[in-house]
């Protein structure tokens, strides 16, 4: 067992670590170890009824002070790859439902291609079996590491199938590395790999097959999802899907902007 994550990485490279100033990644940081305190730990019923009370009024403190979703953007290679998903339940620093699993880009085996290293340390609320961490959670974090890869690597795609070999128990509250690179391609199938490791003992192992959506794909997968999207959200899909050319492939919606064609 050892101490949460350090400010370096396992191969040396130093980890994103900075906004320590913005308060929203405070209050997530703050919540993270009630998710823990709640779920995992022995503690008297006045205590949490206290505890209980006071998030009540943050709560609904915050509520009353809260607009709509907030915007996302697309991840980009100008980024750290620790900004590529900021709201995600895996890397999110955003997210206290993330632990946050701590990624950064290195140079890859071949030339010119990035690569992406990885730092997670799971806590008691991430167990499944006894002592160890939650295959599904080990599964989850495949994907979102899988997919910084590809997108470091300039191919970015979503998962159309993710094959995990779970070859030794991997622990709980113990610095684990993750390394993920793309491999090949063949049009638009995207494979990738990552490894996970306790020490120098490779605990799981996972396989992605990403598939590459096209903007007027991925526009009409975004308004099919409409009535719970965020309209600034679609807006830019659209506007991305005229930009690099898909004006074929859309026709204005009723306010004028940009839509898929059924």
């Amino acid at each position: 067992m050892t101490d949460a994550p350090r400010d370096q990485g396992p191969t040396g490279a130093t980890a994103p670590t900075g906004h320590s100033d913005d308060p929203r990644r405070r209050l997530a940081a703050a919540i993270r170890p009630l998710i823990t305190l709640v779920s995992a730990t022995e503690v008297d019923d006045d205590a949490l009824a206290e505890a209980a009370d006071v998030i009540e009024r943050a709560t609904a403190a915050l509520t009353a002070r809260s607009g709509g979703k907030l915007a996302r953007q697309g991840p980009s290679t100008d980024d750290d790859a620790e900004e590529f998903f900021p709201t995600s339940p895996i890397m999110g620093a955003l997210n206290p439902l993330a632990p946050p699993v701590r990624v950064w880009t290195v140079d890859g085996e071949e030339p010119g291609r990035r690569e992406v290293r990885a730092e997670a340390w799971f806590d008691w609320a991430y167990e499944g079996p006894p002592t160890c961490v939650h295959g599904g959670v080990i599964a989850e974090t495949f994907d979102e590491v899988l997919g910084a890869a590809n997108i470091a690597a300039g191919n970015p795609g979503m998962t159309g199938s993710l094959t995990v070999r779970y070859r030794k128990p991997t622990p709980l509250r113990t610095t684990l590395r993750i390394e993920a690179r793309f491999q090949h391609r063949e049009g638009r199938k995207i494979h990738s790999w990552a490894g996970m490791y306790n020490g120098e003992v490779l605990t799981a192992e996972a396989e992605g097959l990403f598939i590459e959506v096209v903007p007027s794909q991925f526009l009409a997968i975004a308004e099919g999802n409409a009535e719970n999207a965020d309209p600034n959200v679609l807006a830019a899909i659209r506007a991305e899907a005229v930009r690099v050319g898909a004006a074929s492939d859309v026709q204005p919606a009723q306010d004028g902007t940009p839509s898929a064609q059924g």
